[in-house]
C-alpha cells in the first residue's frame, strides 16, 4: 500500500513536470499554425453535433423537472431563468467537458499511445523534434479555444430546448418567460461557465496527452492509458469545478 501510494505521488509529480514543459512550449518557435487549425477542426468542429444533442437534452430535461417543482407555487415563469443560470454556471461546461472527454480525450490518449508503442515518438526525438511541442501543444491550445466555444453552443441549445418545453408543452406565456429570464440572467453567469470551460479544457488535454505520451507495454498499454486518461480527467474536472465555483462566486459576488 505504501509503495503504491509513493508511485501515485511520483506520477502526480511527473504530470506537473509535463505541464511545465507544455507551458514553456507556448513561447517556443516554430509556431505550427497548420497543426493548431487541424486540431481545432478535429476537437471543435467535429464535436458540434454531439454537444448540440447533449445540450438540447439537458435543457429539455431540466425544464421538465423545474416545471414540476415550481407548478405547486404557480411560479412556472421562473423556469427559463433557472435553466439559463444553471446551464451558464454549471451544467453547460460540465456536460460539454464530459462529452468531450469521452469523444476526444480518449482519442488523444490512444493516438499518442499508439505513436509511442510504434516508436513514432522516438523517431521524432531522434530528429531533434520535441514531441511535447509538436504533438501535445496544438491539442492543448485547441482544447482551451474550442471547449468554451462548444459550451456557448450547449448554453444556447439548452435554453432553446427549455423554451419549447415550457411554452409548447406547458403553455407558459412566452413573453413573460423571456422577460423574466433576461432580467435574472447576468453576464457573469455566462462568463463563469466560459472560464471554467477554458481551464478544464487545459486540464483534460494535458492529462490525456500525459497518459498517452507515457504509454508502455504495447497494445495493452494503449488501452490502459486511454482508460486512465478518461477516469483521471473526469474526476479531476469534478474536483476542479468545485474549487473554481468557490473562487468564481467570491470574485464575481459584487458584479
Amino acid at each position: 500500500m505504501y509503495k503504491r501510494f509513493l508511485t501515485q505521488i511520483e506520477d502526480v509529480g511527473r504530470y506537473f513536470y509535463f505541464v511545465g514543459n507544455v507551458v514553456k512550449g507556448v513561447v517556443r518557435k516554430p509556431v505550427r499554425f497548420a497543426l493548431f487549425l487541424e486540431e481545432i477542426e478535429h476537437l471543435g468542429v467535429n464535436s458540434i453535433m454531439v454537444i448540440f444533442l447533449a445540450g438540447l437534452a439537458i435543457g429539455m430535461i431540466f425544464a421538465l423537472q423545474m416545471v414540476s417543482l415550481l407548478q405547486p407555487f404557480q411560479a412556472e415563469i421562473g423556469v427559463g431563468a433557472a435553466v439559463a443560470v444553471a446551464l451558464g454556471r454549471e451544467f453547460a461546461p460540465i456536460i460539454t467537458i464530459l462529452m468531450l472527454i469521452a469523444k476526444n480525450g480518449s482519442a488523444m490518449a490512444a493516438e499518442l499511445g499508439t505513436m509511442r508503442v510504434t516508436e513514432q515518438i522516438d523517431a521524432l526525438e531522434s530528429m531533434s523534434v520535441d514531441p511535447v511541442h509538436y504533438l501535445v501543444l496544438p491539442r492543448v491550445i485547441a482544447s482551451i479555444l474550442t471547449f468554451p466555444a462548444l459550451t456557448i453552443l450547449a448554453n444556447v441549445v439548452g435554453v432553446i430546448g427549455a423554451y419549447f418545453i415550457s411554452t409548447g408543452l406547458y403553455g407558459i406565456d412566452s413573453a413573460s418567460y423571456m422577460d423574466y429570464m433576461f432580467n435574472v440572467l447576468k453576464p457573469k453567469d455566462i462568463v463563469i461557465g466560459l472560464i471554467k470551460a477554458a481551464i478544464m479544457g487545459f486540464i483534460v488535454a494535458t492529462i490525456c496527452c500525459y497518459y498517452g505520451i507515457n504509454t508502455k507495454q504495447g497494445a495493452k498499454g494503449v488501452g490502459d492509458s486511454a482508460t486512465k486518461a478518461v477516469v483521471s480527467s473526469s474526476v479531476s474536472i469534478l474536483i476542479a469545478d468545485y474549487i473554481l465555483a468557490t473562487i468564481m462566486m467570491t470574485l464575481f459576488a459584487k458584479w
